[in-house]
């Protein structure tokens, strides 16, 4: 019998050590830290509706962006496709910005002071090594980095937002360093 009461002792105790190893393996939520609802979290947002990429830009947009002549809103047009599409990059496992990042932020600047009713979303990349959570807090910090530049840069804070999308929009597909590479950047995009 007291063998049987010392086995029965010894299982009760390995199930209750086995119960309280799990709850404090779980993850908690630390004060302070961010919260990810979804893929996509918004840092800030926009107060008023901005223009669409890749949507008609009104007349009375081109009015508030002070562009009437055509030749003027070509420029513009011309300019903004490059402001869009050229993003920083940054290396594995990092959101300190690079020289290169840095002079392309530079251009950004310009372009910016030239066009003061611009506003842009900022977004925040990763490649596919690295949990959600994780990628998306880089790509949040990817994002703060190119923001604490162009606002040290003079541009308002008040015309900035930012957007992590971990790894959720990959523009490579691959599995291998070149893909991985493409896919840690910041990228910029124009509303008005």
């Amino acid at each position: 019998m007291n063998h049987r009461l010392t086995l029965v002792v010894g299982i009760w105790c390995a199930l209750v050590l086995a119960i309280l190893n799990l709850t404090a393996c779980s993850k908690k939520a630390v004060p302070g830290q961010a919260v990810y609802p979804s893929a996509a979290t918004a840092l800030s947002a926009p107060e008023t509706p901005r223009y669409t990429p890749g949507g008609p830009i009104d007349e009375a947009t081109w009015q508030k962006l002070g562009l009437r002549t055509e030749e003027e809103r070509q420029r513009f047009l011309k300019e903004m496709d490059q402001f869009q599409n050229e993003d920083i990059h940054f290396e594995f496992d990092a959101y300190v910005l690079m020289e290169e990042a840095k002079a392309i932020l530079d251009k950004k600047v310009d372009f910016l002071r030239r066009y003061p009713t611009v506003y842009v979303i900022i977004e925040g990349h990763c490649d596919e090594r690295g949990t959600n959570d994780y990628n998306l807090a880089l790509g949040e910090r990817r994002a703060n980095s190119a923001w604490q530049y162009l606002v040290n840069s003079g541009i308002d804070p008040s015309r900035l937002s930012m957007i992590s999308y971990g790894e959720e929009r990959p523009i490579a597909l691959g599995h291998d360093e070149a893909s991985w590479a493409k896919n840690r950047r910041a990228h910029f995009v124009v509303q008005f």
